[in-house]
């Protein structure tokens, strides 16, 4: 029997968090650093995901399968294509680095309780993390679809105190209105989440009913029932997969989020501590465009195209408007929030452009702006634990004093926006370049998106940053420390290393991009003009006639 290297990846962080939550209460420095350590132990076995990953072997590899509810046909089935190994690794990735940049976040709240209390906020904290990290990694290799629900709904639960409990305390209105801010945000999250998660149970219900009516037994498997379609014997009445995929789609069309769905996300993001706001947005939020990639294009390829001009004119929506609110910003963190909602207007655009460009141009895209946003937003939160305060009309000239962390903050901008030699050039350029060969109106208006970037990007700089330091607190701001430096260095190598070489990742991506293709039965676009062939110093149309005159 082969080591069940998925299951490990995942229960490692899974009984890390239970370790550092029994940590004695007095004992929170080692709290933190066996956190730190359980997550780069899950990062060295991710990393190990992705080694053995054999682009050119089977769609799924490291399988495992055992039975589990019998009776329903729930099976503990993990797998991983390229994409989901991409996914893993991203995640067990940014956790270590999380960890460092929220290394004091919930010290403020112990000091402030009566020590002899047996309370453990800090223990507490890094312990959520892991939690959360074991579900998304659960959830980026699950191939039974009700396995994956169950991980998909259980995040919300820890995510929920994370944010709550441990939520942002620079609120401009004051501790007890700053709390009231953190109630109503994570409640917010939690019933838009939940309601989601209700409707695409009722999906899944309504799918085992099918597989069970013709296959004469329910399955919950994805490679059985996607084989099942293959071969004819698992058909669905066109208004049957419709509500099917809606029952998916709206789900994870939340947790990405997608316009109108998103609301939940700038409060989420704003109340959060910038830790927990790069969990949100890099990493859970993930599992929504994943899934649509995974289950609404695998399991319902016909509802799919059928969806498909609408989702495209709720993505450019998405990109347009939350680029324009993110310049009209006064929070930091706010402004950060409707940025991902414009990026995430990109990555779904580029799920259902239906090209292979598109979908690869997703992958990454979903990859570096996990990359992006970290380092963006993890040093926003170093600028804003020096100054105590989101808003950036009480920065300016930061530069002066503190020119690492203003150098850093650019690079994360510069990544954001997309600038060419940073990684998520590549992933966008892709997605439009997808979009337009399929949809060449979608394609020119997503790009005023690209000059959006540019300007709430470059304006945010230009306040925060350059001019002259107009207020006592900025004008003794240190620079980052050593711990700040270690966190944020190597996200900013990795933006320009896959900004300039990103084929290591591509070629592992690729093959599940073209798995994910024929599952829609979908082609790229053949270009309107024959290619011209080349023979010797002659030219002449790959499509004319071979021979001489007739």
């Amino acid at each position: 029997m082969s080591f069940p290297l998925l299951t490990a990846t995942a229960a490692v962080p899974a009984l890390g968090a239970v370790a550092t939550a029994a940590v004695p209460a007095a004992r929170r420095t080692a709290a933190k650093w066996l956190a730190l350590f359980v997550s780069i132990a899950t990062l060295a076995l991710a990393a190990a995901v992705l080694i053995r990953f054999d682009p050119g072997g089977d769609r799924y590899q490291l399988t495992e399968s055992k039975a589990w509810i019998a009776e329903f046909g729930v099976r503990y089935e993990l797998g991983v294509d390229g994409i989901g190994a991409a996914m893993i690794a991203l995640t067990a990735l940014l956790i270590p680095f999380i960890i460092g940049a929220g290394w004091h976040d919930a010290d403020e709240a112990e000091d402030a309780r009566d020590r002899s209390r047996r309370w453990r906020p800090t223990q507490g904290f890094f312990a959520l993390i892991l939690a959360v990290e074991a579900m998304v990694i659960i959830s980026f290799a699950a191939t039974d679809v009700f396995l994956f629900y169950i991980f998909f709904e259980a995040m919300l639960i820890p995510m929920y105190f994370l944010i709550g409990g441990f939520g942002d305390r620079a609120h401009a209105a004051g501790e007890e209105e700053g709390a009231k801010q953190r109630t109503y945000a994570a409640v917010k999250f939690l019933l838009y989440n939940l309601a989601g998660g209700l409707i695409m149970l009722a999906a899944i219900v309504g799918l085992y009913a099918v597989s069970a009516d013709q296959l004469g037994e329910g399955t919950f498997s994805l490679q059985a029932l996607s084989e099942a379609r293959a071969e004819g014997e698992l058909s669905m009445a066109t208004n049957t997969e419709r509500l099917l995929f809606l029952g998916f789609f709206v789900a994870f069309a939340i947790k990405a989020p997608l316009w109108p769905l998103h609301t939940w996300l700038p409060n989420a993001m704003g109340e959060s501590t910038a830790p927990v706001a790069v969990l949100i947005t890099a990493v859970v939020d993930k599992v929504g465009t994943f899934a649509m990639l995974r289950f609404c294009l695998g399991l319902f390829p016909g509802a799919s195209e059928w969806a498909t001009p609408v989702v495209i004119v709720l993505a450019l929506i998405s990109i347009l408007y939350g680029a324009l609110l993110a310049v009209g910003q006064k929070d930091i963190k706010r402004l950060v929030a409707y940025a991902s909602i414009s990026h995430f207007g990109f990555i779904v655009l580029g799920v259902f452009a239906m090209t292979s460009q598109g979908h690869g141009g997703a992958t990454l895209y979903m990859v570096f702006h996990g990359l992006s946003t970290a380092a963006l937003m993890l040093v926003a939160g170093f600028l804003i634990s020096r100054r105590g305060s989101r808003l950036i009309e009480d920065y300016g000239g930061v530069q002066k004093v503190a020119p690492v962390l203003a150098g850093t903050f650019l690079v994360g901008g510069l990544a954001t926006l997309s600038l060419p030699g940073l990684a998520p050039f590549v992933s966008e350029i892709l997605v439009l370049v997808g979009t337009f060969s399929r949809y060449p109106a979608a394609g020119i208006v997503a790009t005023a998106g690209i000059i959006l970037a540019a300007l709430y990007v470059l304006l945010l700089y230009q306040r925060t940053m350059t001019g002259p330091v107009k207020n006592p607190e900025v004008e003794g701001m240190p620079d980052l420390k050593v711990r700040e430096l270690a966190v944020v260095a190597p996200l900013i190598a990795l933006l320009i290393v896959l900004g300039v070489f990103p084929k290591p990742l591509t070629e592992v991506v690729d093959p599940a991009v073209e798995h994910t293709l024929s599952d829609v039965r979908q082609t790229d676009p053949q270009p309107d003009h024959p290619v011209a062939e080349r023979t010797g110093s002659d030219e002449k149309p790959a499509d004319a006639h071979a021979g001489g005159d007739e």
